[in-house]
């Protein structure tokens, strides 16, 4: 009797033991203790150096890396800074992959590295509108001011009124006065307009967006409006004989050495021009140093200057904005980019950045020679990307 009982405190005692192992497992590291080490040189065309090389306080950015470590701000997965033409930080964190219809869109949990993929969400639209400008630059579309309807032949139906007078640049800046509803309603349900389009409207998704009431004059309002994203993707498709995960390879990826992406799409073979890429965090740096250096990629040419400028720089009305998703204060919006200043040691600072839900952005400080990129998993709580960069990052890098 005496040895059943043992041998049963003995099962449960394992038992535990290996669920306290498996739940460890899935923590983030509580040590405290980080090391820095400069990145690797891999030859992917991003120069490696240390903090010290371009005279970044260590001990600073440290303290932001162990706090990431530390959980503090929930769910990082990746930090990079690059700097005076080189990448001086590279870390990577655990965290969970995203999945749709997961609990709290947390999937498998990962310790993240450089290697893997991360869907950037809606930094997504960055690189749909540095395509658009490629479209121009090599002549299949003629300029932002044309109608969205030269390009849209299967829609025709909706080009009637003033929506007639939409522009593609209207798109680009989230201008085009169609009511829409992304930031308000919740996610996984048609009442948010961008999850509508896989809920109620797959089957034509451009249909769903091209039916919403006109409510401002297009150009005059800002309304965040992924739907019309995905109308570029396809606007881009008509122009070009191409649909963008061919155009971008061609003209924008190759030119950069970046083979490794993937694009989401729509039931009916629509990409997700809004959301649907999945990138390394360097290639995301390669993106942020491509604009940084005022559209060029060593020596190379891939952006238009003025692209960028319209980019770093808020369009029309589109100022003091707020965002649901962070804490980031007052916003501009350009083209497809956002715009904020911040305030360092007395200095303000300029700086623009493709922005994604969950954590994901691309961070160009153009006085200051400097793209910072981070990726992330907190989809259901506010990413506080500006306070570690506040806090450490621009201390790190200002000096009195």
């Amino acid at each position: 009797m005496r040895t059943k009982v043992l041998v049963k405190k003995t099962a449960l005692i394992i038992t535990v033991l290996v669920a306290l192992l498996l739940m460890s497992c899935n923590s983030v590291n509580t040590s405290g203790q980080y090391t820095y080490a400069p990145p690797e040189n891999i030859n992917d065309g991003l120069e490696a150096g240390s903090l010290k090389d371009v005279n970044i306080d260590e001990v600073m950015i440290a303290r932001a890396v162990g706090r990431i470590q530390l959980g503090k701000y929930k769910e990082v997965h990746s930090m990079l800074i690059y700097k005076d033409g080189k990448l001086v930080l590279e870390e990577y964190f655990q965290g969970h992959k995203y999945k749709w219809d997961a609990p709290y869109y947390q999937g498998e949990w990962v310790q993240w590295n450089r290697t893997m993929k991360h869907q950037i969400m809606s930094c997504t639209k960055s690189v749909t509108s540095a395509c658009i400008d490629l479209a121009i630059e090599n002549g299949f579309i003629k300029n932002v001011n044309q109608s969205i309807f030269d390009y849209l032949p299967d829609h025709q139906q909706f080009n009637s009124g003033q929506k007639r007078n939409i522009t593609i640049e209207h798109l680009l800046t989230m201008t085009s006065g169609l009511e829409w509803d992304e930031w308000h309603a919740p996610h996984a349900t048609a009442a948010n307009d961008i999850d509508r389009l896989y809920i109620e409207c797959s089957e034509d998704p451009l249909a769903c967006v091209l039916g919403k009431p006109l409510i401002h004059t297009p150009g005059e309002s800002f309304t965040y409006n992924g739907g019309g994203m995905i109308m570029l993707g396809e606007i881009l498709r008509n122009a070009t004989g191409m649909d963008i995960v061919e155009f971008s390879k061609k003209y924008l990826f190759a030119p950069m050495g970046i083979d490794t992406t993937q694009w989401d799409r729509f039931p009916k073979g629509e990409v997700e021009t809004a959301g649907g890429l999945h990138l390394t965090p360097r290639d995301m740096v390669k993106i942020g140093v491509t604009y940084l250096k005022d559209g060029v990629w060593k020596g190379e040419r891939i952006v238009s200057a003025n692209w960028v400028a319209k980019s770093e720089t808020s369009y029309g009305n589109n100022s003091g904005i707020r965002l649901p998703i962070e804490d980031s204060g007052i916003n501009g919006y350009g083209y497809t980019w956002w715009t904020s200043e911040l305030k360092s040691k007395g200095r303000k600072i300029h700086m623009y950045r493709a922005n994604g839900w969950g954590g994901q952005v691309i961070m160009v400080f153009p006085e200051l020679d400097m793209v910072v990129v981070f990726t992330g998993g907190n989809y259901t709580v506010k990413s506080k990307l500006f306070d570690i960069t506040k806090r450490f990052v621009l201390p790190a890098v200002i000096k009195q």
